[in-house]
């Protein structure tokens, strides 16, 4: 393991109830994945609920980062899409996929049914608007389209 952040809520400094463990390897998270995804927690009754995570634009900052992100919406997720099985869904047509994330409803830790794609390559983003649109991912066909920054 080579981090641990736990989310803590800015008022009261306590756990919102999730948080993220970077790993040396690839390998060891796919381990911790498949060994506790759905077990007990101790001293909680609660299950796991592990998932993949990607950075965000803030996190990445610190991190190597080669160019611009060029990204899409993708809506109609079905609830069981993960990070990692929509940015598998997209990666399998395109190598600049730089990560996927779905959006997590905060008081639910559900999905909200929708996500975003960022791409490298400006040219495979614009060709994955038009030939990922209607595609299944998972059990649903995507609805693909422009990506707005909420801060324009």
């Amino acid at each position: 393991v080579t981090s641990v952040k736990v989310i803590r809520n800015k008022q009261t400094s306590q756990s919102e109830g999730y948080g993220f463990i970077e790993f040396n390897t690839r390998a060891s998270a796919e381990r911790v994945l498949q060994t506790y995804q759905g077990t007990i927690m101790p001293n909680g009754g609660q299950s796991y609920r592990l998932n993949w995570a990607t950075f965000s634009a803030g996190e990445r900052s610190s991190r190597q980062d080669d160019g611009p992100d060029h990204t899409i919406f993708v809506g109609d997720l079905a609830a069981d899409v993960t990070d990692y099985l929509l940015q598998e869904t997209f990666r399998a047509r395109y190598n600049s996929v730089k990560g996927a994330k779905v959006v997590i409803d905060r008081l639910t830790g559900r999905s909200k049914g929708y996500g975003f794609v960022r791409f490298a390559d400006e040219g495979e983003q614009m060709r994955a608007m038009t030939e990922m649109q209607g595609v299944l991912c998972s059990t649903r066909p995507m609805r693909i389209g422009p990506a707005t920054n909420k801060n324009p």
